[in-house]
C-alpha cells in the first residue's frame, strides 16, 4: 500500500490581502490580530476532494489538527495522524519535523499546502529521492513545485498514484532579504506539463519596451478614474513614466496622475472602488503567465467584481508573451466562479498602441 504525506501550513497566505509580502512569524500574528484567516485549509480541501476516490489503496499520513488532519476528515478521508503540535501558531520547525517523521515512515510522496516559504522549509530537510508537490496557498508561489491550482494538484496526485507520470527536479525560488528573487535549490516533483506551473522567470526586457507600453496607456487615462496598479516592473512602468513613487511588489493607487495610496491592502482597494470609477492594471508573471493569484492577492475577487472584467488593463512585453510559447494566461484568485468568468480572450498591451489578444484560462487543458 502506497503512502502519501500531507502537510498544511495553516498560516500560509494569511497576509496576502493585507498587502504583506509573506506570512511568517510576526506578519502572521499581525494578520491574525487584524482578523484575517488563511485560505490554505479550504484550498487543501479542494485538492483532497479530487483525490478522495483514488485513496482506497493509499494511506494518508498527516499531522494533527489544522496541519492536515482537519482538512482530510472534511474531505472524507480517514488519515493516520502522526506527531504532535503545541498550542498557538505553527512554525517552520513543525513543518520540518513533520517531513522528517514522514520520511522515517516511508512515504512515497509529500503533498504540502503553502507558498514559497513553506517549500523552502521542506527543501531544507527532504530526502532528494522523495517527490514533493505543492498546493498553491501562500502569498508568493514563484517556485516550480506547485500545481497551477488546488484541483489540478489533486489530479496530479491521482496520476502519480496510477504511475501515469514520472518526476523531475523543479526550482525552489523565493525573495531574499534585499527583495531579489533567488534560487534556493531543487525538489523532485510529479511532472505533467498541463498541470504543474512553471517557475517564475525574469524575462529580460529593455526599459524602453515597458516605457512605450506605459506611454500608450497614459494617453488614454482619465482624471475621473482611479487606477489600481498591480506588482511588477511592466505595470509599475506606468507610475515610473508619471514620476510617481511606487511599490514594486505591492499594489498602488493613482488618480489624476498623483499617488492616492501606496502599498494598498484589500480594504483600501474596496473603499477606492466604492468611491471612484476604477480600472486595474495587471502585469503578467514571467514564465508562468499568471494574471491573478501569485503575489497580488490584495486585488481580491471582491475588488475585481466591483471593478468589472471590462476594466482590467493587462500589460506585458512582447518578450514575456513569447516566453509563454502559446500557453494561456492563468487565473487562480481562490474564487472558482470568478476565475471561470474571466476565462476567454483578453487584450494585452504589448507596446505603444500595440496589443495582442491572449487566451485566459484556469488551466492549460482548458479550451
Amino acid at each position: 500500500m502506497r503512502r502519501i504525506g500531507l502537510i498544511v501550513n495553516p498560516i500560509a497566505g494569511l497576509g496576502g490581502r493585507l498587502g504583506f509580502k509573506g506570512s511568517d512569524g510576526i506578519l502572521a500574528r499581525r494578520a491574525s490580530e487584524l482578523g484575517e484567516t488563511s485560505l490554505a485549509p479550504q484550498r487543501t480541501i479542494e485538492a483532497l476532494q479530487e483525490m478522495v476516490h483514488a485513496t482506497n489503496d493509499v494511506t494518508l499520513l498527516t499531522y494533527p489538527s489544522e496541519m492536515g488532519q482537519d482538512e482530510a476528515i472534511k474531505s472524507g478521508i480517514n488519515p493516520i495522524v502522526i506527531g504532535t503540535i503545541s498550542g498557538g501558531q505553527t512554525t517552520a520547525e513543525d513543518t520540518k519535523r513533520a517531513v522528517r517523521e514522514m520520511i522515517q515512515l516511508g512515504v512515497d510522496l509529500i503533498v504540502f499546502s503553502g507558498g514559497d516559504g513553506t517549500a523552502r522549509d521542506i527543501m531544507d530537510v527532504i530526502d532528494e529521492k522523495i517527490p514533493v508537490l505543492g498546493i498553491p496557498a501562500g502569498v508568493k508561489m514563484h517556485s516550480g513545485v506547485f500545481a497551477i491550482n488546488p484541483k489540478l494538484a489533486g489530479r496530479l496526485v491521482v496520476n502519480f498514484l496510477s504511475s501515469q507520470i514520472s518526476t523531475r527536479p523543479e526550482e525552489v525560488l523565493d525573495y531574499d532579504n534585499e527583495g531579489n528573487l533567488k534560487l534556493y535549490g531543487y525538489m523532485n516533483v510529479p511532472y505533467e506539463e498541463a498541470l504543474i506551473q512553471e517557475s517564475k522567470s525574469l524575462i529580460p526586457a529593455y526599459e524602453n519596451d515597458e516605457a512605450w507600453i506605459a506611454s500608450g496607456i497614459i494617453e488614454e487615462i482619465s482624471d475621473d478614474c482611479a487606477y489600481i496598479i498591480g506588482p511588477g516592473t511592466t505595470a509599475k512602468a506606468f507610475m515610473k513614466a508619471l514620476g510617481i513613487t511606487y511599490t514594486l511588489l505591492g499594489v498602488d493607487v493613482v488618480k489624476s496622475r498623483k499617488l492616492l495610496i501606496q502599498d494598498a491592502n484589500e480594504t483600501q482597494l474596496l473603499d477606492i472602488v466604492d468611491r471612484y470609477n476604477s480600472k486595474i492594471l495587471l502585469g503578467v508573471v514571467g514564465g508562468q503567465g499568471f494574471l491573478l493569484g501569485r503575489g497580488n492577492q490584495q486585488i481580491s475577487p471582491n475588488v475585481i467584481r466591483k471593478v468589472g472584467k471590462e476594466n482590467l488593463i493587462v500589460v506585458a512585453t512582447e518578450g514575456k508573451i513569447a516566453s509563454l510559447k502559446g500557453r494561456p494566461l492563468l487565473v487562480d484568485s481562490g474564487d472558482q466562479q470568478l476565475d471561470q468568468s474571466l476565462v476567454g480572450y483578453i487584450k494585452v498591451n504589448t507596446g505603444y498602441r500595440l496589443s495582442a489578444i491572449c487566451r485566459v484560462a484556469q488551466s492549460r487543458t482548458q479550451g
